[in-house]
């Protein structure tokens, strides 16, 4: 029976999104990374790692010469690139995490992966004590602002379901959240008459990939009429921080959210 006396956990991981390469380094398990997204931010220690894929293509002799042990994944939109994967014989987990829950969860999924539940458990304790504490400064505001979260410029589409859900976190009302729970970007594109029917108090925008234009968005047909935009309330927060369905939106991500819906309840 010795030869079921000790399981090896994965020593070589290649990460195909940022979410996962930040949690293993939140894990102090950086070291397994070997290769990563070329997206990656966060932590900037990452950057250093081989660069194997962007969102929906990879250079698959790159990730087969790393001879990883596992790949992580996230979501359909890296369907095709793992089912490649999969048919050289790689083992590959594929997270599809969209709320805040799951996000939690991924992260103990994880840390179960690489044989570090405990501190898994650790992390999301933590995190969950630091949403806990925003949440009740959030409903102690004199008011909850009416935000618009503007994830594409055109079309219009409304934030991602755990964006929304941090929204409300941090104090705000998120005018589309009836949208939320739509997993692409085609199921929660909006109207700019809508918007200035939905009138909002605070315009937050995050382009993917590309800096925000506060002066495009000012300048849209009957926007002027929306109070954000008569009081100035328009803010950006970077994708990176806010549109990863990781750590980093449960902490930068939030952190910037609450400071932004804060002044504007205040005001």
């Amino acid at each position: 029976m010795e030869l079921f006396s000790r399981v090896d956990f994965p020593k070589r991981i290649v990460c195909l999104t940022e979410e996962t390469t930040e949690t293993l380094y939140l894990l102090g398990e950086g070291e397994r990374v070997v290769g990563i997204s070329g997206y990656t931010v966060r932590p900037i220690e990452a950057r250093q790692k081989p660069k194997v894929c962007a969102y929906i293509t990879a250079k698959f002799e790159k990730i087969y010469a790393l001879k990883p042990d596992l790949v992580l994944a996230f979501s359909d939109l890296q369907a095709d690139i793992v089912k490649e994967l999969v048919k050289q014989g790689l083992t590959v987990a594929t997270f599809n995490q969209r709320s805040v829950n799951e996000i939690l969860s991924m992260i103990l999924s994880v840390g179960s992966l690489v044989g570090c539940q405990k501190k898994a458990t650790k992390l999301v304790r933590d995190l969950q004590n630091q949403l806990e504490i925003i949440a009740k400064e959030g409903q102690a505001l004199p008011k909850r602002p009416r935000v618009f979260f503007e994830e594409w410029k055109d079309p219009l589409i409304s934030g991602i379901r755990w964006v929304s859900e941090l929204i409300e976190i941090a104090g705000g009302e998120d005018i589309f959240a009836e949208l939320r729970t739509g997993q692409s970007g085609s199921e929660r594109i909006v109207s700019p008459e809508e918007v200035i029917k939905r009138n909002p108090d605070v315009i937050i925008a995050s382009w993917c990939g590309k800096k925000v234009d506060k002066n495009f968005i000012r300048s849209r047909v009957g926007w002027n009429e929306i109070n954000a935009v008569r009081n100035n309330q328009i803010y950006e927060i970077k994708s990176t921080y806010i549109l990863q369905p990781g750590p980093a939106s449960l902490t930068e991500g939030i952190k910037q959210l609450k400071e932004i819906i804060s002044q504007v309840a205040k005001r």
